[in-house]
């Protein structure tokens, strides 16, 4: 067979590869307990290391193991809160129909009101001027 190395160096690198194959072994042998153990079994007079503590650990609770708990029944005062969004939100919707019936054609209905200061933005962030290279 054609080797691209010289013979001599080919007998050098596979004698270091014998060499580590047997110091290898030769280690795992010399380190071998005198007898095997069961596991978990811990190794006579051999002192290990420290169990772990997690600090952050918490115990499995009740609702992690069987779930969340059922949600709360809702006071007549939420009730009647919620009653009342759904009533502002179908008056606003059949306000924006009208109003877009209404509007002659070509002409755009006027926009939706703006939402409460507590609610989250719902339309998308403005994209890039097309003149300026993604970064």
């Amino acid at each position: 067979m054609q080797w691209s190395m010289p013979h001599r160096v080919l007998q050098v690198v596979a004698g270091f590869i014998v060499l580590v194959a047997l110091s290898a072994f030769t280690l795992g042998v010399v380190n071998v307990p005198s007898h095997g153990r069961m596991p978990g079994q811990k190794a006579a007079g051999a002192v290990g290391a420290a169990p772990l503590v997690a600090a952050d650990a918490t115990p499995l609770g009740a609702d992690r193991i069987e779930g969340a708990a059922q949600p709360r029944e809702l006071t007549p005062e939420e009730k009647e809160r919620l009653e009342a969004e759904k009533e502002a939100k179908e008056e606003a919707d059949e306000a924006a129909k009208a109003a877009a019936e209404t509007a002659p054609p070509g002409v755009a209905a006027p926009a939706a009101p703006a939402a409460p200061a507590g609610a989250a933005p719902t339309e998308a962030p403005p994209a890039p001027p097309p003149d300026e290279a993604p970064h």
